[in-house]
Parts: C-alpha cells; structure tokens; sequence
C-alpha cells in the first residue's frame, strides 16, 4: 500500500470520527433521556406497586383491628369507621352488615347492604350478594309483591344468585299460602341445568314435603 493510499484511509477515518462525534453531540441528548424516561419509569412503577401495597396492608390491618373488640357493638362501631373511611368499600360494609345484624340492628344492616347493593363502584357479585342479604333482611310486614318484586330482580336471567333468589322466592310464595306458585318455582329450579346438587336436594325435599312427585330424571 503506498503512502498516499494510507493518508487517504487516514483522513477518512478521520472524518468518519468527526461525525460521528458530531452525531453525538447533536442528537446525544436523546440517548440521555431515553435512558433518564426508562430508569425514571422503573422507578416510578416500583414505588406505585409499593405504596399499593402499603395501602392494601393498611386497609387489612384497620379492617382486623375493628374486628377485635369481643363485644358485637363495639365491632359494629368500629366497622362502621372503616367503611366510612373507605367510601362503602364492599369487605368492610359487608362485615358492618354482619356487625350490626348481630347485635339487632337489621334495620341498620339492611341500609348498609342496599347502599353497597347500588354502589356502581363495587364488583357486581358484591352488589348481587349485598341486594340478596338485604332481602333475607327485610321486615316480616313487608307487602308480598314487594317482597316478589325484590327477588324476581335477583332471579334475572344471567344475575349471580338467581337460583338462590328463585328458591326464597317459592318461600316468600309458601308463606302467603301461595302453594301453586311455589310449586311452579321450586319445579323451575329443579329443571334448571345450571342448579347445584346440593340445591337441588333441597328444593326436591321441600317438594316432597308440599306431596309433590319428583321427576327422576329432573335437572339431569
């Protein structure tokens, strides 16, 4: 290779370092903060998943703290707090719930449970299962056709506990001396595909009970 030949690979390496140098000092500081966006991000996600946690655990430790009293009132107080603080939140209305039906206050029960029932916030199986307590807890005096009425919304096609609201439904009809409904019901229930063994045995027995003939092969 003559002399001339290594000048020239010389002074194009040579400027192939100027640029690239050049580059960098241009367009360098898009490199830092991609890097700054990426390890800021990281920690920023780890310090959300952190204070989620923190907050979960102090949700859990005021929910166990207001369960520790003995005495039923003094839980209902303090449960009372909780859901408070937690804007309805469903473990702790349902424990307020369970709080207050036990120390007498069904009345007080039933309004928990209706608001965590059409709280929109809440998962609907919480909302289904709050509007399900509420009914068992609603007053003897209550007319029959609101008593209907509250069941046959929770035995809707496609609802959580349709079955189960199905079943109080046939009872609610027993108890106002509706024997034929309540027949038809108990029999819905028997014939539904989706009706659990241990249901089904119940509502079977109770039919037994009202003289009436089972189908071998019903709900099979």
């Amino acid at each position: 290779m003559s002399n001339s030949d290594c000048f020239i690979d010389e002074v194009t390496e040579e400027v192939r370092r100027d640029r690239l140098f050049g580059g960098f000092r241009r367009y360098g500081w898009i490199g830092v903060l991609a890097v700054l966006a990426l390890v800021g991000g990281a920690a920023w996600n780890e310090w959300s998943k952190a204070q989620t946690a923190a907050a979960a655990q102090a949700k859990g430790d005021a929910i166990l703290a207001a369960l520790v009293p003995p005495d039923a009132a003094a839980r209902a107080e303090a449960l009372a707090g909780v859901t408070i603080a937690e804007n309805g939140a469903p473990v702790p209305a349902m424990l307020l719930a369970a709080a207050q039906d036990q120390v007498g206050d069904q009345a007080g029960a039933r309004v928990t449970l209706q608001a965590l029932a059409a709280d929109p916030a809440a998962p609907q199986l919480y909302r289904d299962l709050a509007a399900f307590k509420a009914m068992l807890l609603a007053p003897a005096d209550m007319a029959l056709a609101d008593r209907l009425a509250g069941w046959q919304a929770l035995a809707a096609p496609g609802a959580t506990l349709r079955l189960l609201a199905s079943e109080q439904m046939a009872l609610a009809y027993l108890a106002a001396g509706e024997r034929d409904q309540a027949v038809t019901a108990l029999n819905a229930i028997v014939q539904d595909a989706e009706v659990t063994p241990g249901l089904r045995e119940r509502v079977q027995g109770l039919m037994v009970a009202l003289g009436e003939t089972i189908d071998a092969g019903a709900g099979n």
